[in-house]
């Protein structure tokens, strides 16, 4: 089998359709046409001399030697781009394409200060930002969809490894008017049977304040159980409890977002060990990209109050 007209981009264009089980969408993943990727990886299956496709499914799916073929493809790929990565590691350059996946309860208070600080300090670096839950991230970084994520931690997942940056402390968000708001700060107990609008499963910091609040949110209603918000973004859960239904908790950063008046009305710390969630960079493999991942996390930490890099607290892991 002659295999020099073979290609990395055919390889490429291979894995890209694995993982998007269709042309249409793998292509424009690619940045290119559906019929140059469909063309290269028909050139790839005439080289091999195999289908590595069924067309017939909907979507498609590998074949039989499909299946056994790319999980090579991709540890070809991986080692050529350890090439660069490699012969970079002596020089200064912050440089290249960097795939980072962000948890969503993250993202909303992290991203808009990290990327234009990042983005306008290294030009030369095409950030690309995923955002998942935790275990579909944790799941691209181990097949090397992902060069890097942030994420709460400690997961303690076998091949990833974790570079703490910061710790951030937990608030109750409170209704106006609230007879805990009378205090200067909260403890555990005080929320234990304190109706909390809580994001949807999924979210590991639902978790996190489930874990704190030694409680349990069923989906049901009934007055004065707790309640389970089957959403997704803090910005909603902020409004429920404006509008005097219910109580919640929220990450430190997201009511720096909320006008000074607004956090004084609704908003309580907790008292020391204060729950706190600690943040970490994530990655698979330690040589890919280091100078980059290296400058994310600076670029980050700086962005952040200096009590953030020091804070103890009690870390609630998100499980």
């Amino acid at each position: 089998m002659n295999l020099s007209a073979l290609t990395l981009t055919q390889l490429r264009y291979l894995l890209a359709l694995d993982e998007h089980r269709s042309f249409r969408v793998a292509a424009l993943a690619c940045h290119v046409s559906q019929p140059a990727l469909s063309s290269q990886l028909q050139k790839l299956e005439e080289l091999l001399g195999v289908a590595l496709f069924d067309r017939s499914k909907k979507p498609i799916v590998p074949t039989d030697a499909g299946a056994r073929l790319i999980p090579q493809a991709r540890i070809v790929v991986q080692e050529t781009e350890r090439l660069a990565d490699l012969a970079r590691c002596d020089v200064d350059v912050v440089a290249g394409r960097y795939r980072l996946g962000v948890i969503p309860t993250v993202s909303a208070t992290i991203l808009p200060r990290l990327l234009p600080s990042f983005c306008a300090a290294y030009p030369e670096v095409e950030l690309v930002v995923e955002e998942h839950p935790t275990e579909v991230l944790v799941e691209r970084l181990l097949q090397d969809r992902l060069d890097g994520g942030l994420a709460a931690t400690p997961l303690h997942v076998p091949g990833i490894r974790e570079r703490p940056l910061f710790r951030e402390p937990f608030w109750a968000y409170l209704p106006a008017g609230h007879p805990l708001l009378q205090r200067e700060v909260l403890s555990q107990e005080d929320l234990q049977n304190e109706p909390l609008w809580l994001l949807a499963e999924g979210h590991c910091f639902r978790g996190q304040v489930l874990q704190f609040c030694r409680t349990h949110c069923p989906v049901s209603t009934p007055k004065g159980s707790a309640l389970a918000f089957e959403g997704g973004t803090f910005s909603t859960l902020i409004g429920l409890v404006d509008a005097g239904m219910g109580s919640t908790v929220l990450p430190e950063l997201m009511l720096q977002s909320l006008a000074s008046e607004q956090r004084r009305q609704h908003a309580r710390p907790f008292a020391a060990p204060e729950p706190v969630r600690e943040v970490s960079l994530l990655y698979a493999r330690s040589h890919l990209r280091r100078n980059v991942a290296e400058h994310l996390g600076k670029t980050l930490v700086n962005q952040l109050p200096q009590s953030y890099l020091t804070q103890q607290g009690q870390v609630l892991p998100p499980t």
